[in-house]
C-alpha cells in the first residue's frame, strides 16, 4: 500500500485547453510530491466544454516544464491514430523527457461526444479493436530500432527504421484500458504493461481484474501498473490493498478548473490520502 503512486488526470478542456497553464500545474504537481499527470484525448466534449486542447503538444510543454513526473495520455484512442507517426512521436517524447512517458490505449468511444461520427472514424467496435492491436505491433516493432516490416490487414510499413529509439528500453510502457467483465481487453492488457480499468465499480471488481490478469500474464514477473481512476477524497487504501500501483485523480469534465486542479494537488498524493482516512 505504501508503493501507491499518485497522479492527476486533466481533461484538457475550457480552462485547462491552456497548455501552458498545464504545464505549470504540472510542475506545482511535481514539487508537491506528486509522482504523475496524465492527460485525456479527445477533439472534443459535450456542452458546455467548448475548448479542447491537442494532447500532444500539451505533453511536450508538461516534459519540458518536469523532471521527474511520469505522463502520457490516458487514452488515446488508437484506431484514429496513425501508427507510422504515433511511432515517431512516442519516441520524441520520451527522448525529450528523458525516459519518463506512459502510452494509454484504448478503443475510444462516440458515446460523450460524437467525435468519431464526426469525423468519419471507424464506428464498430471490433473493427476499432483490430485497429488497436495491429498498431500496437508496430509501435513495438518500431520502438525496437531495427527496420519495421509490417504488412497486415490494415497498415503496411516497409523496411523503415523508426530511429532515434525511446530511451526507455524495450519501449514506451503501454497501459491497456478497458471495462471491467469484458474479457477481450484484459487478454489486450496482460500483453501489455498495465492495465486501466474504466467505469470501476469497488475494490472487490479491482481485485478480480487483478487475478485474471495476474493468471493471463504467468510466467512473466516482469512489473506490472493497475491505474485506478478515483474521484478526489475517495479512500485510496483499498483500492491498493486490492492490487492498484496508480491513483489518478479524476476530474468531472464539464466543471474543471485551474482552481480545482490546483486544490487537489496542494491537498498532496495517496500516502497522505491514506493516512487522512485512518
Amino acid at each position: 500500500m505504501t508503493g501507491l503512486r499518485s497522479a492527476l488526470w486533466l481533461p484538457l478542456f475550457d480552462e485547462l485547453a491552456d497548455p501552458v497553464a498545464v504545464a505549470r500545474l504540472a510542475a506545482e504537481a511535481e514539487e508537491a510530491g506528486w509522482h504523475g499527470v496524465f492527460v485525456w484525448d479527445h477533439l472534443r466534449w459535450r456542452a458546455p466544454v467548448r475548448q479542447v486542447a491537442d494532447p500532444w503538444i500539451t505533453l511536450a510543454a508538461i516534459a519540458t516544464a518536469t523532471e521527474r513526473l511520469r505522463f502520457g495520455p490516458m487514452v488515446t484512442p488508437l484506431a484514429r491514430r496513425r501508427p507510422a507517426k504515433l511511432a515517431k512521436e512516442t519516441a520524441t517524447l520520451d527522448r525529450l523527457s528523458g525516459g519518463r512517458l506512459t502510452l494509454g490505449v484504448g478503443l475510444g468511444s462516440d458515446r460523450f461526444a460524437g467525435e468519431l461520427s464526426a469525423t468519419g472514424e471507424e464506428l464498430d467496435d471490433r473493427r476499432r479493436g483490430e485497429l488497436l492491436d495491429e498498431s500496437l505491433e508496430i509501435l513495438t516493432a518500431a520502438w525496437s530500432g531495427a527496420p519495421v516490416r509490417h504488412r497486415g490487414r490494415h497498415y503496411t510499413v516497409d523496411g523503415i527504421e523508426f530511429l532515434p529509439a525511446p530511451v526507455q528500453r524495450p519501449g514506451v510502457p503501454v497501459w491497456a484500458a478497458g471495462r471491467p467483465g469484458n474479457a477481450k481487453p484484459l487478454r489486450r492488457a496482460a500483453r501489455q504493461d498495465g492495465f486501466f480499468p474504466v467505469n470501476l465499480e469497488n475494490p472487490d471488481q479491482l481485485a478480480e481484474i487483478v487475478t485474471t490478469i495476474t493468471d493471463l500474464r504467468r510466467p512473466r514477473t516482469t512489473r506490472y501498473d493497475i491505474a485506478v481512476p478515483l474521484p478526489p477524497g475517495t479512500d485510496p487504501a483499498p483500492y491498493a490493498e486490492a492490487g492498484a500501483t496508480w491513483w489518478l485523480a479524476e476530474f468531472e469534465p464539464e466543471t474543471v478548473s485551474l482552481d480545482r486542479v490546483r486544490g487537489v494537488l496542494r491537498d498532496g498524493p495517496a500516502d497522505l490520502a491514506i493516512e487522512r482516512t485512518r
